[in-house]
């Protein structure tokens, strides 16, 4: 079946969805909070058999070694160490657990990782002058390229907003969407900044539900689309810079992009986030957020660690001394081309 893009929510990694489920009730003690939390993943995240191919995830085994680490007298910042440490085994950024005075994050799928990004830097393409609309800030290089840089889809962007933008940026020969380090946040204005560079209805990817307790219990593949807008469209190249910093939503607007035939995706691997997030509770209270519908590219491929440039350019540092981002400056060359 053909369904459109769903307008959801895919929340940056340190922030949590109110979707629940309701599951069997455990002691709150130690023992019964381990348990509870070990069988909300066991049952309803949704990359398990896809984790178990890519590094041989074994949730049972997980349990196993866990549980030897859990003790009746141990008090609630020892538990939750202990229970921070064992959704790590996911390496998932949008799995966390949440209590009264701290937050469980698994950050390593950037951390490690080459920035390929400056502040400095970015402050030095846009100056002073630059334009704001809504979450997005732009202004036009001495090249005639325009350059725009949406640092979270979080921020909201109009159609009124983008309307603006593109119409003060028409003129210029190329563009340049820069998301690195944009951690996702609302999947509706990824969509909606997308759809301005598209003539026609585009199969994007595919979305799985899960329809039971099992690890392997998912609907068929229903297939993403993206409409192309009705306001102001892009109709000339553009260039998506990326780093390990992109996540989440914004992972899936360079899925998107990666779709469009006047886009070139320039910089680093993406950090990934491809699972739909939802969340439920412990018996004490705690929150747990994890990834429950599993999305894919156009060719049914998982982006749950990341997708990779059509063109690989790392920042160098001397460039960088010389006050020049190396991904810009090579956008702005395929771009001149």
């Amino acid at each position: 079946m053909k369904k459109s893009i769903l307008y959801i929510i895919m929340c940056i990694p340190f922030l949590c969805l109110s979707s629940c489920i309701d599951e069997d009730e455990y002691d709150n003690s130690p023992q019964g909070n381990f348990e509870a939390l070990w069988k909300i993943l066991d049952e309803h995240y949704c990359f398990f058999d896809y984790k178990r191919q890519a590094y041989g995830l074994d949730w049972n085994e997980v349990r196993a070694r866990y549980s030897k680490r859990i003790d009746t007298t141990m008090n609630s910042d020892q538990l939750f160490e202990v229970l921070s440490d064992m959704l790590a085994e996911l390496r998932d950024g949008h799995v966390n657990l949440t209590s009264t005075g701290d937050f469980a994050r698994y950050w390593t799928w950037k951390e490690g990782y080459p920035a390929n990004s400056n502040d400095s830097l970015y402050r030095r393409y846009l100056g002073t002058d630059y334009k704001i609309a809504a979450g997005a800030s732009y202004r036009v290089l001495d090249d005639n390229i325009a350059y725009v840089r949406y640092e979270s889809f979080q921020d909201g962007m109009g159609e009124g907003n983008l309307d603006k933008m593109l119409i003060n940026l028409m003129f210029c020969q190329g563009l340049i969407i820069d998301i690195r380090d944009n951690g996702g946040g609302n999947l509706t204005y990824a969509e909606r900044f997308a759809a301005r560079f598209f003539n026609e209805r585009t199969h994007v990817g595919y979305i799985q539900h899960k329809t039971g307790t099992g690890h392997s219990d998912f609907s068929s593949l229903e297939e993403q689309w993206l409409e192309p807008s009705s306001n102001i469209r892009w109709h000339k190249p553009v260039c998506v810079l990326t780093n390990r910093g992109v996540y989440s939503a914004a992972n899936e607007f360079v899925k998107y992009m990666k779709q469009c035939p006047l886009a070139t995706i320039v910089g680093d691997v993406t950090g990934g986030g491809a699972g739909m997030p939802f969340s439920s509770s412990l018996p004490n209270g705690w929150s747990v957020r994890f990834s429950a519908c599993p999305m894919y590219d156009a060719d049914g491929e998982s982006t749950e660690f990341g997708i990779a440039p059509d063109v690989k350019v790392d920042l160098q540092q001397a460039d960088f001394l010389r006050g020049e981002d190396t991904i810009i400056e090579a956008a702005r060359s395929i771009l001149a081309k």
